[in-house]
């Protein structure tokens, strides 16, 4: 087991009508608000009125910035930095999904640095300040709500990058399963292979005598397996709901990363997807999690047998060992499947075209490999894409 430093400064607010204390929270920091949402959803539900009046009643000033997509855009990030600046705004607070949250990250880091936001997510800088980050939650999937993480594409080139910094962990955090009921199935689904992919980047390490964390990834893994089919059956399943909504902010706040180093290659060769083809990132991620796996499993087949016969109840009888770590890689896309997501590109309607380009950005023109489970270099991204077809 590595060494490590835990700590998690952000506070968390979970549960029913919780929504309501967003602006007692804020006013904990500040008088006057930057506002970040996508804005339909929101207004939609009525949680717009609700977020507005909370914050009215503790006398707080409020700029709005809506147009969040997903895959949220560097464009955007820039408009919000000249915002806060031209207003004087030092607090920033998402109401959405993970993509108004990363938003709102990369403007608060954005704002105190002379340069441009983006060398923070090219590694051209390090962030040394932020301004406080508060957020409340509508969709469970990126766990962004509690992590140092924030992915943004640049629409030059295409270029979807992430940043990590505990200045950007948000300073609160309002979860209210509720404020799920309304998403659609789709999305849900997508969440869940989101969820599931954050604790399978740390579960799949070379790092041995990590049982504890092991068993806390199979624990988190799951709870979405069982979870995920009961709310898109029954959408307005406050218990299930609850479940998969803590799950995804344990699944991305460290807990499960502590003494254990982590791959990330899977995510890093997804962006390429989403980046180019502006596919749901939990889609591109059911989509190469499977082909990733039947590239590397050789590398510890002892880790893909526990892993089969843990979280996806292979028996061990079931066949030699590497019969029982490709039954426990079907059945997660078959789980995939099951709950309404594409496993190839085909399925989600990609072409096969551009695997050297997608790669080639992966791997800053192979001057640079992806994952620490296996290290991939631009020809292995290649391939694993291939297996994805």
């Amino acid at each position: 087991m590595q060494n490590f430093t835990f700590k998690v400064a952000t506070k968390i607010i979970f549960g029913k009508e919780t929504e309501n204390n967003v602006g007692t929270e804020v006013r904990r920091y500040t008088d006057k608000v930057l506002f970040v949402s996508g804005g339909g959803s929101i207004k939609a539900s009525g949680l717009y009125d609700k977020v507005i009046k909370s914050l009215k009643e503790s006398s707080i000033e409020v700029i709005e910035l809506f147009g969040v997509k997903p895959n949220p855009r560097l464009s955007l990030v820039r408009e919000g930095i000249k915002l806060c600046r031209e207003n004087n705004i030092n607090f920033v607070l998402s109401v959405g999904g993970g993509s108004a949250a990363d938003t709102a990250k990369a403007i608060a880091v954005g704002v105190p640095y002379d340069g441009d936001v983006w060398d923070f997510y090219t590694g051209k800088a390090i962030p040394q300040e932020a301004l406080p980050i508060g957020v409340v939650l509508t969709i469970p999937a990126t766990g962004t709500e509690a992590s140092t993480s924030s992915v943004i594409t640049n629409e030059d080139g295409w270029y979807k990058k992430g940043v990590n910094s505990e200045f950007i962990r948000p300073a609160f955090s309002i979860l209210n399963p509720e404020l799920t009921y309304t998403l659609p199935p789709y999305q849900t689904a997508c969440g869940a292979a989101d969820i599931m992919a954050h604790i399978m980047e740390r579960y799949f390490t070379n790092e041995k005598n990590v049982d504890l964390t092991d068993r806390l990834c199979e624990a988190t893994l799951k709870t979405i397996i069982n979870n995920a089919p009961i709310v898109l059956d029954k959408p307005d399943d406050y218990a299930a709901r609850a479940e998969i909504m803590w799950a995804a902010t344990i699944a991305h706040n460290d807990l499960l990363s502590t003494g254990r180093i982590g791959d990330w290659a899977s995510h890093r060769i997804e962006h390429e997807l989403s980046a180019i083809y502006d596919i749901a990132h939990g889609a591109g991620l059911s989509i190469i999690f499977p082909a990733w796996m039947k590239y590397v499993y050789k590398h510890d087949i002892n880790r893909f047998v526990q892993f089969a016969v843990r979280v996806w109840d292979v028996d061990l009888s079931f066949g030699n060992l590497e019969v029982v770590a490709f039954e426990g890689i079907k059945r997660m896309t078959d789980f995939f499947k099951r709950i309404g997501l594409p496993v190839t590109l085909r399925d989600a309607g990609i072409d096969v075209e551009r695997f050297e380009e997608m790669a080639d950005k992966a791997t800053a023109s192979d001057t640079l490999t992806q994952g620490s489970f296996v290290k991939l270099n631009k020809q292995d991204i290649i391939n694993i894409y291939k297996l994805a077809e």
